[in-house]
């Protein structure tokens, strides 16, 4: 059996971050058995969903490296992969259901459905016990599937294991509105039977719309496909993830500055592993050992922190040449405007220590600035901090004098000189470095001195210390 698995994006919203890991186990599951990867856009709704969205969610597919083999925008042999094209084939199948007697018409009123819902609960039964097949039928409203009686649903579940379910506990669920559009249910298990899926692989959260999905897809005259439910994203604190942890859209990490590659090593690792000890690995690594049977039944936590500690990885494990040429656009936009080639070389220069210190990518903008604006105000916790000790004007006099003596400016002789301050006013490294590297870059944090001082050049590092000095008074 050559395996056929689907992502059905919703464009109502951006690509949910637990959306994208559901992609990404789907994708990884067809790449690994050399199967096909669909994508189809579930647009019924058609009030909420736009153009838009659908435009983000494709590009935040591509961007975490997820290429389809079938779909919207590549096409395949299914005709559309839009279910707003396919109403005809959901009215079809459900008269198909009507006069197989697997379906019904029901024109009820919504007051009586509710009472029947009411005793079911009163009497402490699923909601819709008695909302079964009336006694009179009808040739108009909406058409519900008539669930048998006979036996439970069984789920044979990839990743859960065996899930059973009464069927008095399914109530007779709508698959056909009364205005002529399909439901959920009716579209999305159509176009699995259509679209021939062999395994779908979604949320924890749908478990519970399974058996009606396999009792539709038999009322066709189909098998069922292989199901896995993947577990639920929770937040750091227990509970499900949510816009209160921050960003959850995979385009909003992008523009956060994370690497395509971490975000999608990340999202690998929330319910999956590779081995019992690696954490950072390769895509052809997660598709040479990915199983949906090994995935977790366990809820998975999303820590931005640790996404943070990973992208670090992969930020530093870049070549300097990638680096330079991903930092370029955030350190321009801190900067405030594109920069010549002589101001670039100048951050070339302290590039590799700013490799080793940045995390997210518009941090090395942060890091740099001081190098191409002048600094009109000081960080005001750094300048509390550091440049309210007692003897900082003796550091910066001192520091003054020597870099002006400087006959050859390179990092090396800048920290040999440097270097003997601290012995000759009897003070720490710390006491001794802190106030310049305030005066120089405006703040505590920086790139190492030596190599700013360096990178800064000799006229612009004396100003600033002699400003700095001036300001102390």
């Amino acid at each position: 059996m050559s395996v056929r698995v689907r992502m059905a994006p919703s464009p109502t919203g951006t690509l949910h971050i637990g959306t994208a890991r559901a992609a990404l186990f789907n994708w990884l599951f067809a790449r690994h058995s050399g199967g096909i990867f669909i994508l189809r856009i579930d647009d019924t709704d058609r009030e909420r969903s736009t153009p838009e969205f659908e435009e983000e969610i494709l590009g935040s597919l591509r961007w975490l490296g997820l290429d389809w083999d079938e779909g919207v925008g590549v096409g395949g042999p299914h005709g559309s992969y839009r279910q707003s094209d396919r109403l005809d084939r959901y009215q079809e199948i459900a008269s198909d259901l009507i006069q197989s007697g697997a379906a019904y018409y029901d024109d009820r009123p919504s007051a009586q459905l509710e009472s029947l819902r009411q005793l079911a609960q009163k009497e402490g039964r699923h909601p819709g016990y008695y909302i079964r097949r009336p006694d009179i039928s009808a040739d108009s409203g909406v058409i519900r599937l008539a669930i048998p009686q006979d036996a439970p649903v069984v789920v044979d579940d990839m990743v859960r294991g065996t899930v059973s379910f009464e069927a008095q506990d399914i109530d007779d669920f709508v698959i056909l509105r009364s205005n002529g559009t399909p439901t959920y249910h009716l579209a999305s298990t159509v176009d699995d039977v259509d679209y021939e899926i062999t395994h779908v692989a979604r949320g924890e959260d749908l478990l519970p719309s399974t058996p009606k999905h396999i009792l539709l897809t038999r009322a066709m005259g189909h098998v069922e496909p292989f199901y896995a439910h993947l577990p639920l994203l929770f937040g750091p604190d227990g509970r499900k993830l949510s816009k209160r942890h921050g960003a959850t859209s995979l385009s909003e990490f992008r523009d956060e500055g994370f690497l395509s590659d971490a975000v999608f090593n990340y999202l690998a690792i929330l319910g999956w592993s590779l081995d019992a000890e690696t954490t950072v690995f390769s895509r052809e690594q997660a598709i040479e050992a990915f199983e949906l049977t090994d995935v977790s039944k366990s809820p998975a936590a999303f820590d931005p922190e640790k996404l943070t500690w990973m992208n670090g990885e992969y930020v530093r494990a870049m070549s300097p040449e990638v680096f330079n040429q991903l930092v370029r656009p955030h350190v321009e936009k801190s900067v405030g405007r594109p920069l010549p080639h002589d101001e670039w070389a100048r951050f070339e220069e302290i590039a590799p220590l700013v490799q080793e210190r940045t995390k997210l990518l518009p941090e090395a903008g942060d890091q740099v600035t001081f190098l191409f604006n002048d600094i009109e105000e000081y960080d005001e916790n750094s300048w509390n901090k550091v440049m309210a000790r007692e003897g900082v004007p003796a550091v910066l006099d001192e520091g003054l004098a020597r870099v002006s003596a400087l006959e050859v400016w390179d990092a090396e002789s800048i920290e040999a000189t440097l270097r003997e301050i601290p012995e000759s006013l009897g003070i720490g490294a710390g006491k001794a470095f802190q106030p310049l590297r305030v005066a120089v870059t405006g703040s505590s944090i920086s790139p190492p001195l030596f190599e700013s001082i360096s990178a800064l050049g000799r006229e612009r590092t004396l100003e600033r210390i002699g400003r700095a000095r001036q300001k102390l008074g």
